[in-house]
């Protein structure tokens, strides 16, 4: 009877150390310091977007800046697309989690720099349209999408597959903010949306023209 126990309690070990070993992550990465003069500029861009300074953040744009995949490039656009002037640009929002997480120099290229890390530093080997990541640390995975469900587990960093398909589906009490996920590793669950990042949200891009750095695009999709 011992020698049976201790044989199942083994198989219930190796079935939780293989879902453990196939959860992939996509932890921080953030290269700033790797230059000096990039890091003092990001600080100081940082700190203008948090007090939403429009002066400072076109004087940060590069002309030619991209701002999508139509032909839409300029910093005319740019103020028509993000209605740069209004109190209620959505800019800010969306900016301010892309230059505060982290990034990487271009390897080719270490007069660019890309931004936030889900992008720049996205591995080869997971499909970046098929996964997404949990975007933040020790986040609650809930078995229902409500603050007063259980928790699950705590994810951190994880590869995910978010169940788009069932969101329409759901009932219509359900908070719209909370994203039906699985890990690789199949741990299945409800998160808040503003813990899941797609390899291809908004990024931003700086480049080091004529010793000055500046932001040359800032894009989402594909």
């Amino acid at each position: 009877m011992a020698t049976r126990i201790l044989f199942i309690i083994t198989i219930l070990a190796l079935l939780v150390g293989s879902a453990i070993s196939q959860e992939k992550y996509v932890k921080p990465v953030d290269e700033a310091a790797k230059d000096a003069s990039f890091l003092a500029f990001r600080t100081k861009l940082i700190a203008a977007a948090e007090r939403r300074d429009v002066n400072y953040l076109l004087s940060i744009i590069d002309p030619k800046i991209k701002n999508g995949f139509g032909g839409e490039d300029g910093i005319s656009n740019f103020k028509r697309v993000w209605k740069i002037t209004s109190k209620k640009s959505g800019f800010w929002k969306e900016f301010l989690p892309v230059v505060k997480n982290g990034g990487a120099f271009d390897k080719s290229d270490k007069t660019s720099f890309m931004a936030p890390y889900t992008f720049s530093s996205w591995p080869d080997d997971v499909d970046g349209f098929d996964y997404e990541v949990i975007f933040g640390n020790n986040v609650n995975l809930r078995k229902e999408p409500n603050m007063n469900a259980e928790v699950v587990s705590k994810l951190s960093y994880n590869v995910v597959e978010v169940e788009y398909e069932t969101l329409g589906k759901s009932d219509k009490s359900v908070d719209p903010e909370w994203l039906p996920v699985t890990t690789k590793g199949g741990l299945k669950g409800f998160v808040k949306s503003e813990f899941v990042r797609s390899h291809i949200d908004f990024r931003a891009g700086f480049t080091k023209k004529r010793g000055v750095w500046k932001m040359d695009f800032f894009v989402a999709g594909d």
